[in-house]
C-alpha cells in the first residue's frame, strides 16, 4: 500500500502506556493497493482491541493508527475491485491493518457491506463490523450453534456482548442468558435478547449450557467450562479481565466431553476475508430490518481518550462510535 503527499487527521499512538499517549496528528493519506478500497471515515467504532493495541499488548509499529471497524463513504478502488464504486456508503472492517481512527482508511474490498439502500445510519452502521460480525462467527461457525441449544454470555451489556445475545436468538437458540459485573448493567443486557441475566459472581447458579462464549478471562473462564453440558462448546475470544491465564487440562476435555476453541476476529479476518465478509453482511442486514439492535454513544474523535478510559473502567453499555467527519 502506498502513501500520497496529502495530509490528513488521525489519532495515534507515538508510544505505548496509558490512554493519555493517544495523540491528534497530521498523517499520510493511504491510497488503496490492488483488491483494496479507500474510505472517507465518517464514524469509527472504538473497541477494547484498540486499547490492547495502546498497552502494547499486540506487537504492533509505532506510531499507529488504532481502529478497528468504520463507516462512510468511497473515496477510491485499487487494481481488481469491481463491485464498490466512489462515493457509495459503507460498513467495513478495518481490523487487519487498523488505522480507523483517521480521516481516510484503506481495507480489503472483501471486508466492505455496501449501505445503499438500506434503512441504516452511519453511525449506527460503524458499531457493527466488529461485534455484530463476530458475534454471527462465533456461534455459527465456531460453535455451530443449533436450534434450541443454550448459550451463556459472559460481559452481556457490553459491545460484543450485546450483539451475542440477539445473533444467538436470530440463529435459533433456546435458553440464552447472560452474565454481567454489577447489578446496574442487568437490565440494560436484558434489552439485548437475553432471556435471564445474572450477577458474573452467581453463575455457578446457572445450570448447564452448550455453548459458553467468554471474553473474560479468569474465574469466568474456569466457570464456563464447568458449566458445560456433556459436548458442550466453550469459546475463547478475550480477557477483559486482565486475568492470568487459564489453564486447561486436555485430560478433562477428553473425559467430559467438552471443547475448547478460541476465536480472533483480526486474526481469522486475515485468514478467511470472504467469509468475514459474508458474516458482516448478514450483520448489516439483519439491523438494517431492525433483527439486531445496537445501542450506540457518538463522541468526537477528539474525545478518544476518554473514550478509551470509559472502556477501560468497564463503564460502557452497547457501543462507543467516534464521529471523524460529517459525510
Amino acid at each position: 500500500m502506498s502513501n500520497s503527499s496529502r495530509q490528513m487527521k488521525a489519532v495515534t499512538i507515538p508510544e505505548f502506556g496509558e490512554a493519555e499517549v493517544l495523540r491528534t496528528a497530521e498523517v499520510a493519506v493511504p491510497e488503496p493497493g490492488p483488491g483494496q478500497v479507500a474510505i472517507d471515515v465518517a464514524y469509527a467504532g472504538a473497541n477494547f482491541a484498540e486499547v490492547l493495541y495502546r498497552r502494547g499488548v499486540v506487537d504492533v509499529p509505532l506510531p499507529f493508527v488504532p481502529g478497528i471497524e468504520v463507516a462512510g463513504r468511497i473515496r477510491a478502488v485499487g487494481e481488481g475491485v469491481e463491485d464498490l464504486t466512489v462515493g457509495r456508503p459503507v460498513a467495513a472492517l478495518t481490523i487487519v491493518d487498523s488505522g480507523g481512527y483517521a480521516e481516510v482508511v484503506v481495507t480489503s474490498a472483501d471486508l466492505v457491506a455496501p449501505l445503499d439502500g438500506l434503512d441504516l445510519r452511519l453511525d449506527v452502521a460503524a458499531a457493527l463490523p466488529s461485534n455484530s460480525t463476530t458475534a454471527f462467527l462465533v456461534l455459527d461457525r465456531v460453535a455451530h450453534i443449533e436450534p434450541g441449544q443454550s448459550v451463556l454470555v459472559h460481559a452481556a451489556a457490553g459491545g460484543v456482548g450485546s450483539q451475542l445475545g440477539q445473533a444467538a436468538r436470530l440463529l435459533g437458540a433456546g435458553r440464552v442468558v447472560g452474565t454481567v459485573g454489577s447489578e446496574a448493567k442487568i437490565e440494560t443486557a436484558k434489552s439485548f435478547g437475553y432471556d435471564e441475566v445474572i450477577l458474573r459472581d452467581r453463575v455457578a447458579e446457572a445450570g448447564e449450557f452448550d455453548i459458553v462464549v467468554d471474553m473474560v478471562g479468569g474465574p469466568a473462564r474456569r466457570a464456563g467450562l464447568d458449566l458445560l453440558a456433556p459436548m458442550g462448546r466453550l469459546v475463547v475470544m478475550g480477557n477483559a479481565s486482565g486475568a492470568d491465564d487459564v489453564g486447561i487440562p486436555a485430560n478433562e476435555l477428553w473425559f467430559t466431553n467438552k471443547t475448547v476453541s478460541g476465536f480472533n476476529l483480526a486474526a481469522f479476518s486475515a485468514a478467511f476475508p470472504d467469509e468475514t465478509g459474508r458474516a458482516l453482511r448478514r450483520a448489516v442486514e439483519a439491523a438494517a430490518k431492525g433483527a439486531l439492535w445496537v445501542q450506540v454513544e457518538t463522541l468526537p474523535l477528539e474525545q478518544a481518550v476518554e473514550t478509551h478510559r470509559r472502556i477501560e473502567a468497564g463503564a460502557t453499555t452497547g457501543k462507543l462510535v467516534l464521529e471523524v467527519a460529517r459525510l
